[in-house]
């Protein structure tokens, strides 16, 4: 069973990513992340979440890349935290806005100097066209900004995913799993508690 430790569901993530971060995984905060395109075509990959509290689950990203295009055209999206080691997964459902340019500012600036170059090098899940274009951008903002701090580029920032659904399941025997869902509509504050079947 599924321990009820609140009936908040940001507690119990709390309680559950801090076991995933103290059993030495190499990435606890990686995420899949899924989204749907103008014309209903899904997409999924990998993320890293960087910040999380009762308002939503934060991750930062090129806005012109293909999830950030997704969101700007369809902002429903879908995240699947998955811990094999503690026989866990976490599934949110939510709808995916942009954190502010403060918020957006603070992370970037908190990025080493190769990441923030990084950042205004790639063209994110565009075409590379030849082999070292991406060294020939990166040295050219290495020259740009030599002399003084990156700049956060106007095409990145981060999305928060307000949750609307957030599920936690728990490996039990013989596939018998325990499953909790946390359901509440998008003007709803107060959260629904369902046990579901495996």
């Amino acid at each position: 069973m599924i321990v009820r430790l609140s009936d908040n569901p940001i507690e119990l993530f709390t309680e559950w990513y801090k076991e995933a971060q103290n059993i030495g995984l190499m990435e606890p905060s990686s995420v899949c992340l899924a989204t749907v395109d103008a014309d209903g075509s899904p997409s999924v990959r990998i993320v890293l979440l960087k910040a999380f509290d009762e308002s939503g689950f934060v991750f930062y990203t090129n806005l012109k890349s293909r999830k950030g295009r997704d969101i700007s055209s369809n902002n429903s999206v879908a995240m699947c935290f998955y811990w094999m080691p503690l026989k866990r997964q976490v599934r949110v459902e939510g709808i995916a806005r942009l954190v502010s340019d403060e918020i957006a500012d603070q992370y970037f600036q908190s990025r080493d100097r190769e990441s923030k170059l990084g950042a205004w090098a790639s063209i994110q899940s565009r075409t590379l066209e030849q082999s070292n274009d991406l060294k020939v951008r990166l040295d050219h903002y290495n020259l740009k900004f030599e002399s003084m701090d990156v700049p956060r580029p106007d095409f990145w920032s981060g999305y928060i995913v307000e949750p609307y659904t957030i599920e936690f399941w728990q490996a039990g025997e013989h596939r018998l799993h325990n499953r909790r869902i946390y359901k509440r509509s998008k003007a709803e504050i107060e959260w629904v508690i369902e046990e579901l079947y495996p």
